[in-house]
């Protein structure tokens, strides 16, 4: 696909042409989990409700498998190459969204229960354990030469992501404002590791299955990345303002249990008699009400 065509289809078509192209390999991938680890990963891939029945379009955008094929097209490889990147990258896609719901205690994803919510803390961690080996496996047995390089790229994003889920959890140990409060830039560094890391490693992985030389590579995890920080902003804004209907969460999330946001940092970082009220608001330590999630929504605009 050419850089007009791709303009020409627009983001929903070539999200679905993506989609279209991965899901039959990553059915047959989770087909190959214990049977309970494939009933709960067709749950948080959007196939299957609790009672195993199907939901059509409750699944999610499929950026990543999406970014992969790109990545092995624009190396000038087909997309098919990209299948098996695309595979392990919507895993560990799966499987960090279902750990990050634990440790941040959301009860909704996708206007639907979160797995562990559904199905109990302890299956969805196993549940997440099997996704990620689960990747790592798809990957290795990629065909071509090119599949031990993949596997040591999604290692070092691996790795990447969950230093920046480090960060983001000690984050809630620091104070809003003042000595040791969390500054503009340590989120951007964050959001690069945490949500910039897959990005980058999808469009990294399609290009590598494809035989690109190791600098184009690299120059696509770093253009993933980047893209990642902008993403978590984006998801930010919609964890403040964002239509329930739209983001599948309860509005105000974020605010209501106090989680530190670019927005809202960004709202303290100001010289303005807005941002001190907001700090004395959210330096109560306890969380928000609605009332007070409304408040605090409005003194961050």
């Amino acid at each position: 696909m050419t850089l007009s065509t791709a303009r020409r289809a627009g983001a929903p078509h070539i999200l679905d042409r993506c989609r279209e192209l991965v899901r039959p390999a990553l059915v047959e991938a989770v087909g190959r989990l214990h049977p309970w680890h494939a009933e709960t990963a067709a749950f948080s891939l959007g196939w299957r409700g609790t009672g195993g029945e199907p939901l059509p379009g409750s699944q999610g955008k499929g950026v990543r498998q999406a970014l992969a094929v790109l990545g092995a097209e624009a190396a000038g490889g087909s997309a098919a190459d990209a299948v098996p990147g695309a595979v392990a990258v919507e895993l560990i896609h799966t499987f960090s969204l279902i750990h990050d719901d634990i440790m941040d205690g959301d009860e909704t994803r996708r206007r639907r229960p979160t797995l562990w919510k559904a199905y109990g803390t302890g299956p969805a961690v196993l549940a997440g354990d099997a996704l990620f080996a689960l990747a790592v496996s798809t990957l290795a047995e990629a065909p071509g030469d090119a599949s031990p390089a993949a596997v040591r790229h999604l290692a070092r994003a691996l790795g990447d992501l969950v230093h920046g889920q480090a960060q983001d959890l000690l984050f809630e140990t620091r104070p809003w404002t003042g000595p040791g409060a969390v500054l503009p830039h340590e989120y951007r560094a964050m959001a690069t590791h945490k949500t910039g890391s897959l990005l980058g490693c999808a469009a990294a992985l399609g290009a590598a299955l494809a035989g690109a030389p190791a600098a184009t590579v690299e120059a696509l995890d770093l253009a993933g990345r980047h893209v990642g920080v902008a993403f978590q902003a984006v998801d930010d804004l919609l964890g403040i303002w964002g239509d329930p209907l739209e983001t599948g969460k309860p509005v105000h999330s974020d605010l209501r249990r106090l989680k530190k946001t670019y927005p809202v940092l960004a709202a303290l970082s100001a010289d303005h008699p807005a941002a001190r009220r907001l700090d004395a608001l959210l330096s109560r330590d306890r969380p928000l009400d609605d009332r007070a999630a409304r408040h605090a929504a409005d003194l961050t605009d």
